[in-house]
């Protein structure tokens, strides 16, 4: 019985020892990401395009009264990306939603960077440069963002990733709060028939 006991306590000290050395090195995110990673390529996460109203007279106005800068410092106001599609989503790097679904995220960048569709990745980490540095670690293509004034009311949320799309004519046409697959046909198609 007492061999027993200190195999299960050794196994337990391994396993706390594990939990350890990944919350320390800071790949915990990493490692629950992968995690829901493999939640998300079941498709039961994909964001319901069906739902969505697709009549621009009925739709609210996006405001664009705010300013972003990129990972090169440069300011960019959000007024000069209206006529395009934006795909608008909050993340940050030490959330595991976020990072399970970046890199669809990237495909659907890939396959929309030449349809007059604008990405626009707001990372809300206190410090900057780690959205920058993760961007760069994965080689993701997308741009990645952080606020320089304050976000305009209709995209506060509580929960992150939250994702926006706004319309070519300006239109808030899908808000979507939680991790998705954002790479699949279905949204590549609706993102797609909002070019105008």
């Amino acid at each position: 019985m007492e061999q027993k006991t200190k195999k299960t306590i050794r196994e337990y000290a391994i396993f706390l020892g594990v939990i350890m050395v990944l919350y320390l090195t800071g790949l915990h995110t990493e490692v629950f990401g992968f995690l829901q990673r493999g939640i998300l390529a079941t498709g039961l996460l994909n964001p319901d395009t069906e739902s969505i109203e697709r009549e621009s007279s009925t739709l609210p106005d996006a405001d664009f009264n705010f300013s972003l800068r990129n990972s090169k410092g440069e300011t960019v106001d959000m007024q000069d990306l209206k006529g395009k599609v934006i795909f608008m989503n909050i993340w940050a790097t030490w959330c595991p939603p976020c990072i399970a679904e970046m890199p669809a995220i990237n495909k659907l960048y890939e396959k929309t960077k030449n349809d007059n569709v604008i990405f626009v990745m707001i990372s809300v980490d206190e410090d900057f440069q780690k959205a920058v540095q993760f961007r760069e670690r994965k080689g993701y293509e997308f741009e990645v963002y952080s606020l320089v004034t304050n976000m305009p009311p209709m995209y506060h949320s509580s929960n992150i990733p939250t994702t926006f799309v706004i319309d070519s004519k300006g239109k808030l046409a899908m808000v979507h709060k939680g991790m998705s697959n954002y790479n699949s046909d279905k949204f590549l198609a609706y993102i797609q028939s909002l070019i105008n």
